[in-house]
């Protein structure tokens, strides 16, 4: 194996490994040393590959978004109805956080800390076609299919019961008691719940 693959192969198991890390301890308990131990290399060369937690945590989370900003896009560009956008959001939402369960955490901190820089690192160039979205919601409110509805509101409603649950997960286990399995079981349900219960508020 030449030195390039032996690099691509050495830096793919670390991430694999780094994932694994982050979904068990979460950003701040992840360990450099624990990440090295998962991907069976010594710390040194953990280090050669990525100088911090940091920065590559910052590279797995670009490649989650880098997956999924596409679907977001396709789901706002497509011809489906604005009930069914919803229904689509937010399984899709909920099936990409599921599997990076962190990274709702990660965006909160990175938002706070340097909003206009995140952006830009996330969209990378990329434009959400928030425009055509915001035709349709006008196009079926004159139709009488759903009532006025501020798009701002509509959005952070989206946004929010879609991650908050995973932003405040380990306050929602603590009360509830259920463990890491059983809080993926009820996001799994909360993937027809949500768009219920925003649906219910804007139709006629």
């Amino acid at each position: 194996m030449d030195k390039q693959k032996k690099d691509q192969t050495t830096e793919e198991k670390i991430l694999e490994a780094a994932k694994q890390i982050f979904l068990t301890k979460g950003l701040d308990g992840a360990r450099m040393q624990d990440i090295a131990d998962e991907a069976g290399i010594n710390k040194a060369m953990l280090h050669y590959y990525f100088r911090s937690k940091d920065k590559l945590f910052e590279q797995i989370f670009i490649e989650v978004v880098g997956h999924f900003l596409p679907k977001i896009i396709a789901i706002l560009t497509s011809e489906k109805t604005i009930f069914e956008k919803i229904e689509i959001f937010c399984s899709e939402y909920i099936s990409q956080v599921m599997q990076a369960p962190y990274v709702p955490v990660f965006i909160l901190n990175e938002i706070n800390k340097q909003p206009e820089a995140f952006l830009k690192k996330v969209l990378g160039g990329r434009e959400i076609p928030v425009e055509l979205f915001l035709k349709q919601l006008e196009k079926e409110t004159k139709s009488g299919i759903i009532r006025k509805v501020d798009p701002v509101e509509l959005f952070m409603n989206l946004i929010a019961l879609c991650a908050f649950p995973f932003v405040a997960r380990p306050i929602v286990q603590l009360i509830t008691g259920k463990d890491m399995k059983q809080f993926m079981t009820m996001m799994e349900a909360r993937k027809k719940e949500i768009p219920k219960l925003i649906i219910d508020s804007i139709k006629k």
